[in-house]
């Protein structure tokens, strides 16, 4: 099932673009949590993926607002709790199965067990796991693009910790001087691994570092994916129309630990509480029912179908074999 079949195929998706939007939003929201939820609650703890796990529950309305913004030729640079992005790209769940089991049919061929894979053809850039290194390198994809006269923009994903890195202060500083098309998303989830946001920067928000460069910002909830959705609309017809880049914070909660090994203890358990119950999917799903545009029938036969998706690829995933280590070399530079 994809996105467009899933509208395609429902009675009240003819209602209007909004309800349209809606039901692609909630599909890959939706499946992004499944997916991300097996494998941090199930592969991982049934020992079949090694190395780091981390995911994006309660986020997830920051790459599918952010990413349905986007063209088909744009530039995406996710961040590691962006899942959603490689779907709308056409990335299968079966390939992410398989590349988090490091098995031959996932993106790096087994070459990586978890989220360092992209897709130059589908214009995905993998993910730098010192986050805030993927701004310099998404500044000079913006700049290749201004240079060779191409009206498309680049997307880059990263977190409130990122920004109080060098390496994201110098990529935004070259990316304003060149007025590169270049959108940044924050996903300010309040931690950077264990550190609160008012024990890494002194200012308020993250959009606060903004006008130092000479750079639009403007702060909104990252828990509504239409808030996020329209404020990366406009972020990227700014940086589209020569005038440079655009900077979106989202403010939003991580509701896990930093990765599948850390309980989180050092966050107050009341935050996780407050948080869940401005869970981005339920408060699209109340938002569906009030406006019309779909049924709680019809999301339960969302969620049921997604599930069978997954559970199809998941089964086809186990059976991809492991690399064979004679070819370990073979198509490094690819």
């Amino acid at each position: 099932m994809t996105a467009a079949k899933l509208v395609k195929e429902s009675p009240l998706a003819s209602q209007s673009p909004e309800a349209e939007l809606a039901r692609k939003f909630h599909y890959y929201m939706s499946l992004m949590r499944e997916v991300e939820d097996r494998i941090e609650r199930k592969l991982y703890r049934q020992g079949k993926i090694t190395g780091g796990v981390y995911v994006g529950r309660g986020q997830e309305a920051i790459p599918v607002g952010g990413g349905l913004a986007a063209r088909p030729d744009d530039v995406l640079f996710p961040s590691h709790r962006d899942l959603a992005l490689y779907f709308m790209r056409g990335v299968t769940p079966e390939q992410v199965f398989a590349q988090y089991m490091g098995r031959v049919d996932g993106l790096t061929r087994g070459r990586d067990g978890n989220m360092h894979m992209g897709d130059l053809s589908k214009k995905l850039i993998a993910i730098i796991s010192a986050m805030a290194a993927s701004v310099p390198v998404a500044a000079g994809a913006a700049m290749a693009l201004k240079y060779l006269g191409k009206n498309d923009v680049v997307f880059v994903w990263f977190g409130d910790g990122a920004t109080s890195r060098g390496d994201w202060h110098e990529g935004v500083n070259l990316a304003t001087v060149q007025r590169a098309p270049l959108v940044l998303i924050c996903n300010n989830n309040q931690y950077a691994y264990s550190t609160p946001l008012d024990k890494q920067m002194a200012c308020a928000n993250v959009a606060d570092r903004a006008p130092g460069y000479g750079m639009p910002s403007e702060i909104v909830d990252g828990n509504d994916v239409f808030a996020v959705y329209e404020a990366s609309m406009r972020a990227a017809d700014h940086a589209r129309s020569g005038l440079g880049p655009y900077l979106i914070e989202c403010k939003t909660f991580r509701m896990t630990g930093h990765s599948a090994h850390d309980p989180a203890d050092y966050v107050p358990k009341r935050l996780f509480e407050e948080w869940a119950a401005r869970c981005p999917i339920a408060h699209l799903e109340k938002r569906m029912i009030e406006e019309g545009w779909s049924s709680q029938d019809e999301i339960e036969d969302t969620l049921e179908r997604i599930r069978q998706e997954i559970d199809e690829a998941l089964e086809s995933a186990e059976k991809s074999p492991c690399p064979d280590p004679s070819e370990l070399l073979d198509r490094v530079y690819e």
